[in-house]
């Protein structure tokens, strides 16, 4: 299985664009410098009324699918 690492840093203002519809996807940076877009929807559980800050670790599978997402720290 693939995965990559990345850090977010997303304001609780800037997350409700994708509750409203405005943004359905996240562009990020890998910690090893690979780019990636995924869908904003998969950070929904990591929600604080802070926002989205950590690192996380995206998994997808062999047809590069998401599978998982887990925060690291």
């Amino acid at each position: 299985m693939k995965s990559i690492i990345v850090n977010i840093a997303i304001s609780a203002e800037e997350f409700q664009r994708s509750y409203e519809g405005n943004v359905k996807t996240v562009f990020a940076h890998s910690i090893d410098g690979r780019s990636i877009r995924f869908p904003a929807g998969i950070l929904r559980p990591f929600v604080l009324h802070s926002g989205v800050r950590g690192t996380f670790e995206i998994e997808f599978d062999e047809e590069n699918r998401f599978k998982t997402i887990k925060r690291l720290g």
